[in-house]
This record gives C-alpha cells, structure tokens and sequence, in this order.
C-alpha cells in the first residue's frame, strides 16, 4: 500500500527549523547578541547627553545649525576612514584572497599601508561632495574652520585608521561573525567623543575617558572656532600626541593577530 505524504502550504516545524539554525548561529557569536542592545544603548546615550545640554542653552540653540552640521560631516571623516580600512581588508576576506597575497613577497606592514591610503581615498570620494552640497542647500560652508580643518581631518582620519587596523586584526584572529564590529566599535565612541556637545556634558568619569580620545580635543578645537572664534593649538597638539600612540597601537594589534592567524593557518580558512 503507497502511503501518500502531503506536503502541507506553511509548516510550523520547517519555520521552527529554520528558527532554530538562526538561533544557534546568534547564539555563538558574541558581537551578534551584543550588537543587539547595542544601537537602542547607544542613540538613548547620545541623544540624552545632548537633550540634557540644550535644556536652557538658549544661546547655543541659535547657533546650532552650523555647529552640528560641522560635527555631522567631521564625524563622517572618523567613521568613513575606520570603515576605508576595514572594508579593503574584508573584501580580501570575503573573497579568500589573503592566502593568494602571501604567496607573494607582500609584508604585512605594506598591506597596512595600502589599507590605509585607500581609506584616504575612499574618505574624500565621500566627504568632498557632501561639503560642497553643504554649500549650496544650506548656505554653510565647513571650510570657514580655515587651515585647522586640515588639521581636524588629518587626526580623524588617523584615529579612524587607528580604529580600523585593530579591528581588522580582531577579525583575521576570531573570524567573519566578528566583522560587526567594524560598524559597532566607532560608535561606541561617539557617546565620548563630543561630536554635539561639549565634553564638560559628560559625568566626571566619562570626561576622563573623553580626553583620553583624540575625537574630543577635535571637535572641542571646532567648537572653540566657531563659538568662541578662537584656534586652539594646545587642543590639536593634544590630538596629534595621542593619534601617534593609538597608531601604533593598531598597527601592532594587526600585525600581532597576523602573525597569530599565520601560525595557526587562518589565511587559507576565512571567507564568507
């Protein structure tokens, strides 16, 4: 006797087996339950911190236009110089090319390097336009920092790059379920960094964290100029002092997991 199976239109246990497989792969990678609370955690932060300084700040809120249209784009250079190096690092993961680069007599400082100047590139490819759009919808220019622009974008773009290598070299050493990290580590920062309000904002605590971030000596230095029309010098020296310490810091963070990836043949496993 032929015993006919209907396969039924919708399926609890197929959904239910379904759930499960995405369940057990959430399940083991801590950045994915992380990033979960993660975003709701960090908007409620920022935006407290900024709802708490404009309470009374009547002075400023008339001011605020330019103010947080100069922070909005500054914050884009950090951001987009981090991910600039992440992403060119992961596009040779995704497609399993790192085994293939090293076969060759490439060393790993130089692809440091080439991660690093396309970040460069990939940063002004975005962030040029935006500033002259800037200009013609809105009539306001973040070129009217002057010369200490150049100086505001150089310490971004270096503690992005900074950023970056580390969580490159975080990733080579525990795998693709860690690559959230690249979107989720920058703002986690963003909280202490001092993009919209000033570092005085934050509890005692938090403020010690804060200077220890170049970020906050950047955009306190922009609010200096455009508040107060002052140039803060001591502020982009300060920056500077600290990017060369948190640069090297990333750089030997990624050539230390490198090394480590080498070891335990990593190069030849990673891809989608």
């Amino acid at each position: 006797m032929t015993v006919v199976r209907v396969n039924p239109a919708f399926s609890i246990g197929r959904v239910n087996a379904l759930v499960l497989r995405y369940w057990y792969v959430l399940r083991s990678s801590w950045p994915r339950l992380v990033e979960l609370a993660y975003w709701p955690t960090v908007q409620m932060i920022v935006w407290g911190f900024m709802t708490q300084f404009l309470a009374g700040q009547t002075d400023y809120i008339a001011r605020a236009f330019g103010l947080l249209l100069s922070g909005v784009m500054l914050w884009d250079v950090l951001f987009r110089s981090q991910l600039g190096v992440s992403i060119s690092f992961f596009e040779e993961m995704w497609s399993r090319n790192l085994g293939n680069l090293f076969v060759t007599p490439l060393r790993p400082f130089e692809l440091t390097f080439a991660f690093c100047v396309m970040s460069l590139i990939r940063t002004l490819i975005g962030m040029v336009p935006a500033t002259f759009l800037a200009i013609l919808f809105f009539g306001f220019s973040v070129y009217s920092l002057g010369l200490s622009l150049a100086g505001f974008f150089v310490n971004l773009l270096v503690f992005g790059w900074a950023v970056g290598l580390a969580v490159s070299g975080l990733v080579l050493r525990h795998g693709l379920g860690a690559e959230t990290l690249a979107w989720a580590c920058m703002f986690a920062l963003l909280p202490v960094a001092a993009v919209y309000y000033p570092v005085t904002v934050l509890p005692f605590w938090l403020q010690i964290v804060a200077w220890t971030m170049p970020p906050a000596y950047v955009f306190e230095g922009m609010r200096a100029i455009l508040v107060d029309h002052q140039v803060r010098p001591d502020l982009m020296a300060a920056a500077f002092a600290l990017n060369a310490l948190y640069l090297g810091l990333g750089v030997a963070t990624f050539l230390y997991c490198f090394k480590l990836a080498r070891q335990r043949g990593l190069l030849l496993q990673q891809g989608e």
